[in-house]
């Protein structure tokens, strides 16, 4: 990226940018748990509600976004929860890497102890070799949990990273 990359909380006025992301990673169904025919009301339902959601911009242009919540409610609450969809032409330069940094200093700012990430699908190489670099570790795998459209069913893991005394 030759513009410095920046993260901002979303609005919606930014949700056609955020659409052209998440649309052709849902039609994909490669790598999130989503219905391959949601509708762009759905999708923006989807990641608008419960969740903080932000963006990832360089040259005035979304090329990121991703969202942030508690895991759980009460007792579990101070584990925090993304997800991250980054758009195809700006895959490959570390916008995901950013996106992470910024949700885990968004989680300690507001008193997180963890980030779980609940579903990572196996063979979504790229992904899993991004969060173990950014310290997270495989906690669990979900056997043949994800019907992926090209290669059957491949298992998920759950991922997760402390946050306390982690620089």
């Amino acid at each position: 990226m030759t513009d410095a990359l920046t993260i901002r909380t979303a609005t919606r006025d930014d949700s056609d940018a955020i659409w052209r992301i998440l649309e052709p990673v849902i039609r994909a169904g490669e790598t999130w748990a989503l219905p391959r025919q949601m509708t762009r009301a759905q999708a923006l339902a989807y990641w608008f509600d419960d969740h903080e959601v932000f963006v990832a911009e360089t040259g005035g242009q979304i090329v990121g976004t991703y969202f942030f919540r508690a895991n759980q409610q009460g007792p579990g609450a101070h584990v925090g929860n993304c997800g991250y969809m980054t758009a195809a032409h700006a895959q490959g330069r570390g916008v995901a890497r950013a996106m992470c940094a910024h949700s885990i200093a968004h989680a300690r700012s507001n008193g997180f102890r963890a980030i779980q990430f609940n579903f990572v699908v196996s063979s979504n190489a790229r992904a899993v070799a991004a969060w173990q670099s950014m310290g997270f570790d495989i906690v669990g795998r979900l056997p043949e949990a994800f019907a992926h459209p090209a290669l059957g069913y491949v298992d998920v893991y759950v991922m997760f990273r402390r946050l306390e005394n982690l620089a």
